[in-house]
């Protein structure tokens, strides 16, 4: 017979909260929102300052990779949620005080924008392609005789719909920019806003994700284009972003270390504790110091494939976002 002293009701399982509500599905949404977001920026801005010859791809090509990454962060949301069919209640009012309203509200407004921006630049990346030639509805109503029937009223109406959007791009591409800065912002402030959550309770985490969404894009851009001198101006990009975002990391760190003990617990997961390895060896080393020295020997005339530490910081984004979901899960206040 196996006699035990219990001392503590914690030795019990389950007593002490641990619980992994998130998984997979919100780490890849807040990675190809914080990815999309970068682009945004970056295509708003450059398309604000009339730089679209001399950056194509950032302007041009990445919102069409936006809208996509959008489309697939928002299924993977939307695969995670346990209760799918009342995702419409979020949109019955507005909390100003929730960042997941603000996600949701941004999310809404920012995705049929991109998607819009991203059909006005078709006639420019596809020249050769005749619109009218998919008349799908003609197809449909075959067996009617659709030439007795004028189709040109659905032509003018797009007509002038575009035409008033060109007419206010600019407008657009502000709405974009702004929207693009709390979309990259708001990733990490979601998190933040969780106070019983001690690795995830610091401020820190809105800018470390805006930072990291910024260094992911011009990563992105990197790979896409085949211009030598938007190649060289956004790894200079890069470069910075990597340098602010191993600031912040540091930074968020030493916060915790000088906080309260809970928040010490939760550094010291990454400061000998299980994520110690993977955080350090593959986010900051691997993902971030190894892709800047990269870039920087790049840079000085050294023969690098780009697309190498192109790679590698796409990598580190990701596995950083996976790892603040679940080490934050494994955080907790235990008094």
């Amino acid at each position: 017979m196996r006699e035990e002293i219990i001392v503590s009701g914690r030795m019990n399982k389950g007593v002490d909260p641990i619980l992994h509500a998130w998984g997979w599905e919100i780490a890849l949404y807040l990675f190809l929102g914080g990815l999309a977001a970068g682009l945004i920026i970056y295509t708003a801005f450059y398309a604000i300052t009339k730089k679209e010859n001399k950056y194509f791809t950032a302007t041009k090509v990445t919102p069409i990779f936006a809208s996509l990454f959008l489309i697939l962060g928002l299924s993977a949301l939307f695969i995670d949620l346990h209760h799918k069919l009342y995702f419409w209640q979020l949109y019955t009012n507005i909390n100003l005080r929730s960042p997941m309203s603000w996600g949701a509200w941004t999310l809404l407004i920012v995705t049929p924008l991109i998607m819009i921006y991203s059909v006005l630049n078709f006639k420019e990346l596809f020249p050769r392609i005749n619109v009218q030639k998919f008349n799908f509805l003609k197809l449909i109503i075959s067996p009617i005789d659709s030439e007795t029937i004028n189709w040109q009223w659905r032509y003018s109406l797009i007509r002038k719909f575009e035409s008033f959007l060109q007419k206010n791009i600019r407008l657009l591409l502000w709405v974009l920019l702004i929207l693009g800065i709390i979309l990259g912002m708001y990733t990490g402030i979601l998190l933040s806003a969780f106070n019983a959550r001690p690795l995830w309770n610091t401020s820190v985490l809105g800018v470390l994700f805006l930072t990291s969404g910024l260094s992911t894009a011009a990563a992105f851009i990197m790979l896409l284009s085949k211009n030598k001198e938007e190649i060289k101006w956004f790894s200079k990009i890069d470069l910075i972003m990597i340098a602010i975002e191993l600031f912040l990391i540091i930074h968020m760190f030493m916060g915790f270390l000088a906080s309260t003990t809970v928040q010490i617990e939760a550094a010291n997961l990454f400061l000998g504790g299980q994520y110690t390895v993977v955080f350090w060896v593959f986010v900051v080393f691997i993902g971030l110091i190894l892709p800047a020295i990269l870039e920087i020997m790049e840079l000085k005339g050294m023969h690098i494939n780009h697309k190498i530490s192109a790679i590698l910081v796409l990598f580190g984004g990701l596995l950083l976002r996976f790892i603040i979901i679940y080490a934050g899960q494994n955080s907790r206040y235990l008094y």
